[in-house]
């Protein structure tokens, strides 16, 4: 086993989550194990690197490729992401954030079709905008991908409705202080936990205390960033761009479930 490739426990629970193995249905090469390409692809996460460049013990990075982009078509990894979330988070009280991903040259691709691949311009280059709902303990439940430019608020209302269960409260920035956020909150039942602007005519108070646990959602960030292909991207396709994000997210849930 390599650096970064899953350990047992990290197996047995992921292994049932994923799509059957692969069986050589007629003549030809037998098709490379879940295990395998699974580690490949988190070869790929924390390094970056080009899909070729992929290590040979791990199969044929074509295979891996492909792999990973069918399923990433299909939803797997998202779907793997959000039973594990759903398995373990805490509903205390929910976070919600945004961190601007600066996007390689690789990822810019023609000059049309920025939008769709939830790219926008900026004076450095393009960049994405990842949305994130976060439970109390600051982990991952929802993801959600917009351009660079985009105001964090845009990515409330699809972010909000994802979770099957609503929290006791919501915690958020200034960037989230808007009228119509507010009474969304309050229609859930949910405590709004948001600082109001400066230049609101009509003040709003909000619990202080709570809203020092926000820092949680900044240090998942952070965590998810570990990994290169997540603080840079290199992905041309928004859909496995946000693929690289649950495959994190999954790893970073695994340690949880084997602990409970």
């Amino acid at each position: 086993m390599s650096r970064g490739d899953l350990n047992e426990a990290e197996w047995r629970g992921l292994k049932g989550l994923l799509p059957i193995e692969p069986t050589n249905r007629g003549r030809g090469r037998r098709p490379e194990g879940n295990r395998s390409i699974v580690n490949g692809i988190l070869w790929r996460l924390r390094t970056g690197a080009p899909w070729r460049d992929v290590p040979g013990r791990y199969g044929k990075w074509n295979s891996i490729f492909r792999r990973f982009r069918r399923w990433s078509d299909a939803g797997v990894w998202e779907a793997v992401s959000v039973t594990l979330a759903e398995i373990m988070a805490d509903s205390g009280h929910y976070s919600i954030d945004s961190t601007t991903v600066r996007a390689h040259v690789s990822a810019a691709g023609g000059k049309r079709g920025t939008r769709r691949r939830a790219l926008g311009r900026s004076r450095g280059g393009f960049t994405t905008k990842l949305h994130c709902l976060a439970d109390a303990r600051g982990r991952p439940v929802a993801f959600h991908l917009t351009s660079g430019e985009a105001a964090d608020c845009k990515a409330y209302d699809t972010l909000i409705a994802l979770p099957d269960r609503n929290p006791d409260a919501l915690l958020a920035d200034k960037g989230y202080d808007a009228d119509a956020i507010r009474a969304d909150l309050a229609s859930r039942n949910i405590k709004a936990v948001i600082p109001g602007r400066s230049n609101r005519r009509v003040k709003v108070d909000h619990d202080r205390e709570l809203y020092k646990q926000r820092n949680c959602i900044e240090r998942m960030f952070g965590r998810l960033k570990i990994n290169r292909s997540i603080a840079t991207r290199y992905d041309q396709l928004a859909n496995s761009f946000l693929g690289m994000v649950h495959i994190a997210t999954a790893r970073y849930w695994l340690k949880f479930v084997h602990a409970a």
